[in-house]
């Protein structure tokens, strides 16, 4: 039996997508939610076999859903914009419904799910969204910390920083850990307000009140908190780079 949660925003789509799945016998809906937040909650719950996943949801989109959930199983796409076509399959998913979808297409989406289940011997496809070969540019973050699902636009952030398997993300009222690499955010935000100055550091430009020596040659900013940030020589090359621009 494949356990399966609907995680869409529209109650007809989920409703169609219920009666399509009535004819597959193999397929039993364990859960339906109307948005991101408690489709992550609904995931780490019921621990399904396959989640069928809107893109476009209010509050968090299907991407941002993905990148939330420590465990996760299999993924189908469903949505009306073919433009997250190429995104969604960079982050695994089976398959990828364009909406209205014939029940011959869902049924063709779900032999891949079965064909998935048997190649992987019954177990559980988990995997981590980390980074996409096709970046966007990030106007958000979004973090979870317990059951607290928090979206951060990135003019708050005053800085990164690593935090071994984790990055953390300082804002005005806090601190959060998101588990990711430097590397995809110093790609995936915009250069022109966010500088890698140190291998450990990306710094939004707009924070830095002035810049200091700091041991020996080297320099390190000072942020409108107070926050001291090392800056190593290529750093220092990158944020000259950005004032000159």
């Amino acid at each position: 039996m494949i356990r399966a949660v609907i995680i869409d925003d529209e109650p007809l789509a989920q409703d169609i997508l219920e009666e399509f799945l009535g004819d597959h016998a193999d397929v039993q809906v364990v859960g339906r939610y109307l948005n991101g937040f408690d489709g992550v909650k609904g995931i780490q719950e019921l621990r399904p076999d396959l989640v069928f996943l809107d893109v476009q949801m209010p509050k968090i989109n299907g991407f941002e859903l993905l990148e939330l959930v420590e465990y996760l199983p299999a993924v189908i796409f469903m949505t009306a914009y073919d433009t997250y076509a190429l995104k969604a399959f960079e982050v695994q998913a089976l398959d990828y419904l364009l909406k209205p979808y014939s029940k011959d297409r869902l049924a063709q989406a779900l032999d891949r799910c079965r064909k998935d289940r048997e190649n992987r011997k019954g177990t559980q496809l988990r995997y981590l969204v980390e980074r996409p070969r096709s970046v966007e540019t990030l106007t958000r973050v979004v973090v979870k910390s317990g059951n607290k699902i928090d979206v951060i636009p990135v003019a708050e952030i005053q800085y990164l920083c690593a935090e071994d398997d984790y990055v953390g993300i300082v804002t005005a009222t806090g601190r959060h850990l998101k588990l990711g690499s430097m590397q995809y955010f110093s790609e995936a935000l915009d250069p022109l307000k966010f500088v890698r100055v140190h291998r450990s550091y990306i710094v939004n430009i707009d924070e830095v009140t002035r810049i200091e020596p700091y041991e020996k040659s080297r320099q390190q900013l000072v942020l409108r908190s107070g926050q001291r940030i090392p800056m190593s020589r290529q750093g220092a090359m990158r944020l000259n780079e950005v004032f000159r621009t």
